[in-house]
């Protein structure tokens, strides 16, 4: 199984070894066409508005809509869960709008108001240690997502089918539960698909 990180910014290296430690092999993903090689894609944290400009320039925007119109998993971490959303609030345009949430930006507030914190996970068998650094929020999901976690009563993690969502950084801890979902995800797409 081959799992691609979008290597336009974030910590794409992070990533990899959160992937790497499940067994599936991880890939940095330059170019759109490496999408045709890979089983699933996570979007990294960064900031949101310089990802979307980025994937703009590389051609990246449809070439991702198609693959996941193919059913292939995603997994937007912090600003990759504002990328993949269908609306941004304030009026942001959307960049991905792959998935029925709205989202708020930097809603924990700025870069000290950062935090670490135990998470229950529904579909995770531990609570989780996620790491939120100028996290966004899911504000409202359509009638499709499941939300997976929440904190203080916000929405932080939810999925949606193929389509998987946090708020947080589960690539700066040494826990790969997240990870190991994702994965199990792309194992049960690919189950299906054959």
């Amino acid at each position: 199984m081959k799992v691609g990180v979008l290597a336009l910014q974030g910590a794409v290296a992070e990533h990899i070894r959160s992937i790497e430690s499940t067994g599936a092999e991880g890939v940095a993903v330059k170019q759109p066409k490496q999408l045709l090689d890979i089983d699933g894609l996570i979007i990294p944290g960064g900031e949101s508005t310089t990802i979307g400009k980025l994937m703009r320039k590389y051609g990246f925007i449809e070439a991702i809509q198609q693959f996941s119109s193919e059913g292939k998993p995603l997994f937007g971490t912090c600003a990759g869960l504002i990328v993949m959303a269908k609306k941004i609030d304030g009026g942001e345009e959307p960049h991905l709008g792959v998935m029925d949430i709205s989202v708020s930006r930097n809603a924990f507030g700025r870069q000290r108001e950062s935090f670490e914190t135990d998470l229950e996970v529904k579909g995770l068998e531990e609570p989780l240690r996620a790491v939120f650094i100028r996290a966004p929020l899911i504000t409202e999901v359509g009638e499709s997502v499941e939300v997976l976690s929440t904190y203080n009563d916000e929405i932080v993690t939810a999925r949606q089918g193929h389509l998987l969502v946090s708020s947080f950084h589960p690539e700066l801890t040494d826990d790969a539960s997240l990870h190991k979902y994702f994965t199990e995800m792309i194992q049960a797409n690919k189950t299906a698909a054959k």
